[in-house]
Formats: C-alpha cells, structure tokens, sequence
C-alpha cells in the first residue's frame, strides 16, 4: 500500500493541434491516501491522463514534487514504483497471448516457486473477478480482439501485479453497458477487499460515484475540489463543480437563474441561484416566493415513475425533477419553489452560500 502526495506539480505540454496554445498543470496539490480510491473527474482535455501520468513517472514535471509514502519519488523508474496502471490505448504485447498478457508482469522476473504460486493465484483471483468474458479471451492474441476485449485483458493484467499502486485511465469506455456495469461492481470489490491505493480518471459522473471513496474534480489543469461525492454534491466550490457531477442518472444538471428573478432577489444581491432538478416544486398556484415560468418541455421515465420539466424563466431555463402523478403541460403557466439551493458570485464562479445549509 501507499499514498501518494503531489506537491506543488507544475507541468506545460506543447501544443500538438496547431491552435498555438500549450496545455499547462500549474502548483498542483493533491493527497491520495493509502488504500482509498481516488476518482479524479473532469471533462476531456481537462489534464486527467497527464496528471495519471505524471504519478506513474512516464512524464516528469517541469517543478513540483511526487511523493510515495513521504518519500519524492523523481529519481526511481515507473518500472521500480510497483504500480499497475491501464492505459486509454490498452498498451499490449501483441505478440503474446492474451494469457500471457495478462501474467506479463511474472513473465520477465526470475522463476521461483514462491514467484510460481504467486502468479497462480492472482491469476485464479483474476479470473474469478473478470467472470467468464476474459476465460475464453486468453488463447487469442490481441490482433484477433474487438477493443472492448483488450480493454478487458488490460484490466486484468493490471489487476494481476503486485502492485501497491493502481492507476487507472478510463478502462470501460470501450464496452458495452451491461459489462461495463459488471466490471464497475466486480472492480470496486477488488478494490475494497485488498485496500488497493487507486487512481481512476473519468468523464462519467456515475462511474465516480460508484468508485471512489474522494473525487477530485479536475478543469484546465487545475483540482477545483476534493470530497466525498457527498460533500461536492451538498457543497459544490463553484458553477463548474455545482455543474459538473450529479447523483441523478437520467437528470440534467444544475440550474443557473439571475437571482433578480427571485422574490429574494433584492436580498442575495447580483448573484447567480443555482438549484438542482429534485429540488424545484411545481404548483399551478401562486404563493409567497414562487417564480413564474412557463413549461417548455417535458420527458417522461415510466420506469421510474418520473418526469423531467424545463420551465422557462425570462431568458432562463431551469429544470424541475417531478414524480410521474404531475401533469403539466408544454406552454402551462406553473409556479415554482425552490427548496434548497446554492447561491454564486457572478464574477468568480464561487459558491457564497447554499439556502438551507446541507
């Protein structure tokens, strides 16, 4: 086990697209504690992989350190850092079996029979963990694999090492829903059983929730915030986190109202109101603080015994998260109470306050 502390990481890539603009990680600071999953969550080009990669030590940053357990690791080879990292790409031999993928890391060390046993039972354990999907994979070589299946046998591997450290770029894109689900549960159990120091990159706001034990959201080479996915949800730092994760599959995020438009308004000043869809009432009635809105839209979930709104409010639009039994329509006059919500200065992005606090 281990953790992991970036202190003060500042990294500039040059500009690969021919924009003009180089990519750039300034005083970056982040604590990835021992044995915990640490999800960082952020939008594509938002820096994930180059921080991922900064940790494993294939590339070195321009100032800053990386340290494991304390100790700053510049010096030490990704090969000696005892890590199992999958890559975006799957990076594997494509000369071997996928068997021997996924038992490479025992492959290259001296034969012993401490060493034999070992790779016997991670590769049981292995097995056990990825289901039938892999067993039937392991006789073909990665050149005769659909990409979900290499993503499949890279996981594997990774699993399969004697690693302290897992590092983990976004292995189930390639896969369908229902194995991608599969392997989120069976991961976040090989996780949780051996206590293994995690860090999983991802654009999917549910695949965070399902894994991490922290969050840290990423957006332009900066963390905006840590947290449980509880304490970013109740307490988001600004617009773009309030925005960015959401605990609902299937509802939209955020709201963002000129708070002018309120009945308060006048008391919360020149501020933005931002307020989540489970937490905006819809009456056909008018009474005290209720906003005027007309609805533009509706999207029923039987299933789920839920409809998703979009009222329109002025130039606005906010989104409201009912049970199946309202019945409104496009075009009705509706009026709207909001339970909670955040409150953000215009200038900055920072949240103020929330109303009630969590």
């Amino acid at each position: 086990m281990a953790w992991i502390d970036l202190v003060n990481v500042c990294k500039t890539l040059s500009d690969r697209t021919g924009a003009g603009a180089a990519f750039s990680i300034q005083k970056l600071n982040l604590r990835i504690h021992d044995g915990k999953t640490m999800v960082v969550l952020g939008p594509s080009g938002c820096g994930k992989t180059t921080l991922l990669k900064i940790i494993a030590g294939l590339i070195p940053p321009d100032s800053g350190e990386v340290r494991y357990d304390g100790v700053d690791v510049k010096n030490v080879r990704p090969g000696d850092r005892h890590i199992g990292m999958v890559f975006q790409n799957y990076a594997l031999y494509p000369h071997m079996s996928s068997r021997k993928n996924v038992l490479a890391y025992f492959l290259f060390r001296r034969k012993t029979p401490e060493l034999n046993a070992l790779a016997r039972a991670k590769y049981e354990r292995t097995s056990e963990l990825m289901g039938v999907e892999l067993e039937y994979l392991l006789d073909r070589k990665p050149t005769t694999l659909s990409g979900g299946e290499k993503q499949r046998v890279a996981l594997g591997r990774c699993i399969t090492r004697d690693a302290e450290l897992f590092l983990v770029d976004e292995p189930f894109a390639n896969l369908d829903q229902a194995l991608r689900e599969k392997y989120r549960v069976n991961l976040k159990a090989l996780l949780r059983q051996f206590s293994i120091t995690t860090v999983y990159v991802t654009h999917d706001h549910h695949e965070a929730l399902i894994l991490a034990d922290l969050i840290a959201v990423m957006d332009r080479g900066a963390i905006e915030q840590v947290g449980t996915p509880q304490e970013i949800y109740d307490k988001p730092k600004n617009v773009f986190v309030a925005g960015f994760l959401n605990l609902h599959m299937g509802s939209p995020p955020i709201s963002l109202v000129d708070a002018r438009h309120l009945a308060q308004g006048q008391r919360l000043g020149d501020v933005w109101v931002g307020v989540r869809p489970e937490h905006v009432e819809i009456s056909r009635e008018q009474v005290e603080d209720t906003l005027s809105g007309i609805v533009a839209g509706t999207q029923s979930f039987p299933p789920l015994n839920t409809t998703l709104f979009t009222i329109r409010v002025g130039d606005h639009e906010v989104h409201a998260r009912s049970s199946g039994a309202e019945r409104h329509r496009t075009g009705d006059h509706v009026w709207l109470t909001f339970t909670r919500y955040h409150v953000f200065d215009k200038a900055s992005g920072l949240r103020l306050q929330s109303y009630p606090e969590a």
